[in-house]
This record gives C-alpha cells, sequence and structure tokens, in this order.
C-alpha cells in the first residue's frame, strides 16, 4: 500500500517534547506515522489500532521487519472496542482520520458508499482522546482544512485546546486544503499557528517541507 502524503506529514509534524512514554495511533494503516514516531521519539511503548483486515496484516509486517519492532504493537479492532476496556493513558494519541468529504465522487456508488462507512466520526475520535489522553498528553491530527473551526469546536467541548495549528498547501498558487492540528488539556495564552507549502512547482519541494520530512526519506 502505498504511503500518502498526509501519513508523512502528521508524522513529522507532531509534537513530541513532553518525551512520551506511550503513544497511541489510531487507524493506523500501514503503520506509517506510528513507525515514524518511533524513529523521532523514545516511547517505550506505541501502540496502533486498525480496523482493516489487509491493512492490518500490513502494519504488523511494517512494525516486525523495522528496527524498533520490540515498542511497536497492532491491535485489529474498531475504535469503539478499544476504548470500552482501557487500560492506559497515552502521552501522545495521533491520528489521520479516515475522512468521508461530501465533494469526493468516484465512478463507483459502492465504493462511496464504503468510504463513507468507512469515515471515523470526529466526535468518536475526540472521545477516545479525551478518555485516552494523558494529563500533561498531546493529542494530534491532520484534517480537510475546512473542517478545521468545527473540530477545535468539538474538542473545546470536552476541554481540549489547540496548542499548535500549521495549514498545509500544495503549492504557493492553490488554496488551504489540510489542517495539522495539536491539542492539550489546557489553553496556552499564545497558539503556534503557521503555513507549510509542499512544492514550488512539480517534485521541486520547499525548503520548509524538505527540512521537516528529510529524515524519513532515503532521497529528498
Amino acid at each position: 500500500m502505498k504511503v500518502g502524503t498526509d501519513g508523512v506529514l502528521l508524522g513529522a509534524w507532531t509534537p513530541i517534547e513532553n518525551n512520551p512514554f506511550s503513544i497511541l495511533d489510531i487507524g493506523t494503516g500501514t503503520g506509517i506515522i506510528a513507525l515514524m514516531l518511533a524513529q523521532r521519539s523514545n516511547a517505550e511503548q506505541i501502540d496502533a489500532l486498525e480496523i482493516d483486515e489487509e491493512a492490518y496484516e500490513q502494519a504488523v509486517d511494517n512494525f516486525e521487519n523495522s528496527p524498533w519492532s520490540d515498542r511497536l504493537f497492532c491491535y485489529h479492532a474498531g475504535l469503539d472496542e478499544f476504548i470500552d476496556e482501557p487500560e492506559q493513558e497515552y502521552d501522545i494519541i495521533v491520528s489521520n482520520p479516515p475522512f468521508y468529504s461530501e465533494d469526493y465522487k468516484s465512478e463507483s456508488s459502492q465504493r462511496d458508499l464504503a468510504r463513507f462507512q468507512d469515515a471515523l466520526p470526529f466526535e468518536d475520535l475526540i472521545e477516545a482522546a479525551d478518555l485516552l489522553l494523558s494529563e500533561n498528553g498531546i493529542f494530534s491530527v491532520i484534517i480537510p482544512y475546512k473542517e478545521e473551526e468545527r473540530f477545535i469546536d468539538l474538542c473545546a467541548a470536552v476541554e481540549l485546546f489547540p496548542i499548535k495549528i500549521t495549514r498545509v498547501k500544495g503549492s504557493h498558487k492553490t488554496q488551504i486544503i489540510r489542517s495539522l492540528l495539536a491539542f492539550k488539556r489546557f489553553e496556552l495564552p499564545v497558539l503556534d499557528a503557521n503555513e507549510l507549502v509542499i512544492e514550488i512547482s512539480r517534485h521541486e519541494y520547499t525548503d520548509e517541507y524538505v527540512e521537516l520530512v528529510k529524515d524519513f526519506y532515503l532521497k529528498m
């Protein structure tokens, strides 16, 4: 399965200044974000959650073949099952949630329906973060930019407050397409907000993007 830019961005961007002991990646897919956080941190426990069987099996293979296999574990379960009997709190909770956008339409109505059913409601994700996040924990996501305000409002309702926001554009000429958001349980007086542009032209990347992700590519 291919590696998506959203996952790479989130894995490289997620703040880890709280020196996490435990990390949870919700909807890990092939495990890319969990693997990147294993590379970036000294966290002793990195759990990943994936409901899709094929993706789960690939994540397990990727974890086992990585240098951090002793710290990585993948659960084959849905979020509702996982939070039914929570065993611990996590210092970092990260998610690149599968989302359904009303302007997404393929030529297959069956595929559209599957995408809609696979979508993880923001309310469920935020409820899980509120339940599982440690006192000094950081909750980090990448979502469509147009959903940013609603997501922040939903988090505020459970007293999770943004500490860092980066809005992502494909190029200088395009609109903002994604929001990288990080939250904590307490509100900061000064919010760290900025913008990131990925490309100058096709396959010519900006210095800011290269600096962010260069540790994770063989050639960058």
